[in-house]
């Protein structure tokens, strides 16, 4: 079966699973609960989406397939955005806010600040990229470091909200964010479409790219800003799930085993997809709720982390 089959495949199963999804088990009250359903695959669908197509982006700038764009510290800022909020102005200040606002100005303030680090780290001419993402790691490491210190100041009852935005979920997801989101999405995507043809090259690494007559710096900085505002509008939509990314990209690339960034975005979205409602099925009748989908993932995807590196070791 080639990668053309394989991805024909993937999108049958991730079809496959939605449908399932949406109407296993609906009972009488079937008008609510699918209008209730078809919210959470819209937000599993736009959110899967955007991180794998983020992170098959990132991995093939970075030239490293264990690496994923939270290393550029954007959930140890959502994080450090909704402390700040809590601790200066409290929880109600959250329920008061239109949740339209809130993700408008979680991504706004997320993309600014992506777009500012790369701004100063790509004044110099032929910037080295992994000192972008070592300079990205210490500023997500202060991030994490001061919200745990004002946490460990806020009143226990707000830590509470605090630690429900430390893990993504997808049962309460606003219908006019998830349009907003799906809407930034496309936005993005079609401005990616004039880069996509730059990214089999870019995987033969810098220096070929630019011998087959690549801007390098040029063509990476844009794809950096694509993959910022994907992550960041993945995040402030659900909250952050660490090694989705991971997870899928590199299934993708065992999978389909092609160069062909065409239907590798596309398999690791589908990937996506099918990991996301496969864990919300395990979350709502297996665990009833008493864990979360990220946890579940984090978990997954950990292990999965470990066999890489430890596969990697061999291979020195």
């Amino acid at each position: 079966m080639n990668h053309k089959s394989k991805t024909w495949l993937l999108a049958g199963i991730s079809v496959l699973f939605v449908v399932l999804f949406l109407f296993i088990d609906i009972g009488g009250n079937w008008e609510y609960i699918l209008k209730r359903r078809a919210i959470k695959i819209g937000a599993i669908i736009v959110t899967g989406a955007a991180i794998a197509f983020s992170t098959v982006v990132f991995q093939t700038i970075t030239q490293n397939r264990i690496l994923t764009p939270s290393i550029l510290g954007l959930d140890s800022l959502y994080m450090l955005i909704n402390t700040v909020v809590i601790f200066l102005f409290g929880s109600s200040t959250l329920t008061m806010v239109d949740r339209n606002i809130q993700f408008i100005l979680i991504v706004f303030i997320m993309v600014l600040f992506s777009g500012v680090l790369f701004k100063i780290l790509f004044k110099r001419k032929n910037q080295n990229i992994y000192f972008l993402l070592l300079v990205g790691f210490i500023i997500g490491t202060f991030f994490e470091s001061f919200s745990s210190f004002m946490q460990v100041l806020i009143d226990p009852n707000e830590f509470q909200i605090v630690q429900d935005k430390m893990f993504a979920s997808f049962n309460n997801v606003n219908t006019d964010v998830l349009y907003i989101a799906s809407i930034l999405i496309i936005l993005v995507t079609l401005y990616f479409m004039r880069l996509v043809k730059y990214l089999d090259v870019l995987a033969l690494g810098r220096d070929t790219a630019i011998n087959l007559g690549v801007d390098f710096d040029y063509v990476v900085k844009r794809l950096l800003i694509v993959v910022a505002i994907l992550i960041s509008i993945a995040t402030a939509l659900v909250g952050p799930i660490m090694f989705l990314g991971l997870l899928v990209a590199n299934l993708a690339y065992e999978y389909l085993k092609t160069y062909k960034h065409q239907y590798l975005i596309l398999g690791s979205i589908f990937i996506s997809i099918i990991a996301l409602v496969g864990g919300q099925f395990i979350v709502e009748n297996v665990f009833t709720f008493s864990t979360t989908l990220s946890v579940i993932i984090n978990f997954v995807g950990g292990v999965y982390f470990i066999y890489l590196l430890l596969k990697e070791n061999k291979s020195w």
